[in-house]
């Protein structure tokens, strides 16, 4: 490989001889001297060529100067040269003064999207798109995030799985699912891993945690859903109820805010202008049907058919949060049976409850989470009563009748967290390659 020094490395290294590699930024061509500023994965640098000239003044072509002249942005180069520390240079301090450029490859001068090009245009040259510091900086965060979660996850003895995409039967209802063919057969793409999940805890795995991609044939144009995204997984046994599953749920996002505070909080104050705040244990905690009372004493009734709380209601309760506990994420709790899957575990007592929850981080949910019914007879009962026939959904309720532990878990959306701790206006703006009703490409 070309020994060529990262640009974020520069800083520490002493006053000579250096390489560096990355695409052209812009070029300011001056008359005496010409200036350079290259990036590559890791940051910016500005390299300098003063201009030759002859005994009577005249200028010379010769290179780099012909080179840069012509060179566009986006321009790929490999450059050598003398690395200099100067605090006079904006740009980080140093700067190199050019010895020999490379065009690796060369770019088309006039490029496809712009910074004031709409959302949908960039996301149609993602691939520029991504080469936005801010773009790239999504992707870095993304990286320690997870790498954190699963940090913890380790640490605390889970057994990581990769549950199969393609499954033989519905894993909730047969609504927002992509069938797709399969030999002589049928299948389809997993919603989540929420069977799989459970099976490993009949299995005697005890604490799982997967991290993989989840299809739903949701045709929403929302800013905050797509039909192919990264879910974020995990499930427990020998719980109590699904207070236990939000107690491990707001360890780890704790993990999670607190690693990227510590890596990445100082780049994402000057490139989003966000602080990164780590919450505070425990998270708030608040029954759906009181959340409901609280938004109607804001002014906002919710105006649904259901049960369920709708986005202006979640975005309600997070304000009204926020002034209350200075919070950013509250537990909605106890979700009315009518609207929850039926393998949720309800309220002895009362069964028109469930011990479930929504997680609302800034206004909008990023996760649900529950105690599951580990009973078998009660599980069919409940299967019924939401009109799923017993035996289509045999394999799975076979987990149940060989003995399996109280258990439960939770499936959070990985890009509605980065856009909402970046408080970025889209979840296609944090998500690598979008996936969504109208685009399949790039």
């Amino acid at each position: 490989m070309t020994s060529r020094v990262v640009i974020k490395n520069l800083s520490a290294l002493d006053d000579g001889p250096v390489t560096v590699s990355g695409w052209v930024d812009t070029v300011r061509d001056q008359k005496k001297v010409q200036f350079v500023v290259l990036r590559d994965e890791s940051g910016a640098v500005q390299l300098v060529n003063p201009r030759t000239t002859d005994a009577d003044g005249i200028i010379v072509a010769d290179e780099p100067a012909t080179s840069i002249s012509g060179l566009a942005q986006g321009t790929f180069v490999t450059v050598t040269g003398q690395l200099k520390h100067d605090e006079r240079v904006k740009l980080g301090g140093i700067e190199i003064k050019l010895a020999t450029l490379t065009v690796v490859s060369a770019a088309i001068p006039e490029t496809p999207i712009a910074a004031d090009s709409s959302l949908d245009k960039r996301m149609d040259w993602r691939f520029l798109d991504l080469r936005n510091p801010k773009q790239n900086l999504i992707f870095r965060i993304q990286t320690t995030f997870e790498h954190a979660l699963r940090t913890y996850w380790i640490e605390h003895d889970f057994i990581e799985l990769h549950t199969p995409k393609l499954m033989a039967s519905a894993s909730e209802s047969r609504a927002e699912l992509f069938e797709v063919g399969y030999f002589d057969t049928k299948a389809y793409l997993a919603q989540s891993p929420q069977f799989f999940k459970q099976m490993a805890q009949s299995a005697g795995f005890g604490k799982i945690f997967e991290v993989g991609p989840a299809f739903r044939a949701d045709p929403s144009f929302t800013s905050r859903h797509s039909t192919e995204f990264t879910s974020v997984d995990s499930e427990i046994s020998w719980i109590d109820s699904h207070e236990d599953v939000m107690q491990l749920h707001e360890e780890l996002m704790v993990a999670g805010f607190s690693a990227v505070r510590a890596k990445h909080g100082d780049e994402v104050k000057a490139l989003f202008d966000v602080e990164v705040t780590v919450p505070s244990q425990p998270f708030p905690r608040i029954p759906l049907a009181e959340a409901k009372e609280i938004v109607k004493s804001r002014g906002y009734e919710v105006p649904r058919d259901d049960d369920d709380m709708d986005p202006e209601g979640e975005r309600q309760i997070a304000a009204y949060v926020a002034e209350k506990f200075g919070h950013e994420f509250v537990f909605l709790t106890d979700y009315a049976s009518s609207i929850r899957p039926f393998y949720h575990m309800r309220h002895e007592g009362d069964e028109s409850v469930t011990k479930s929850y929504d997680l609302i981080f800034n206004g909008t949910e990023i996760s649900t989470g529950a105690q599951r019914e580990h009973r078998i007879n009660v599980l069919e009962a409940q299967a019924v009563e939401k009109g799923l026939d017993p035996k289509e959904i045999e394999g799975y309720l076979d987990f149940f009748r060989y003995g399996v532990p109280s258990h439960g878990g939770f499936g959070m959306g990985l890009a509605r967290v980065l856009m909402l701790m970046l408080h970025q206006a889209s979840i296609r703006e944090v998500t690598y390659l979008f996936r969504g009703p109208t685009r399949l490409e790039p």
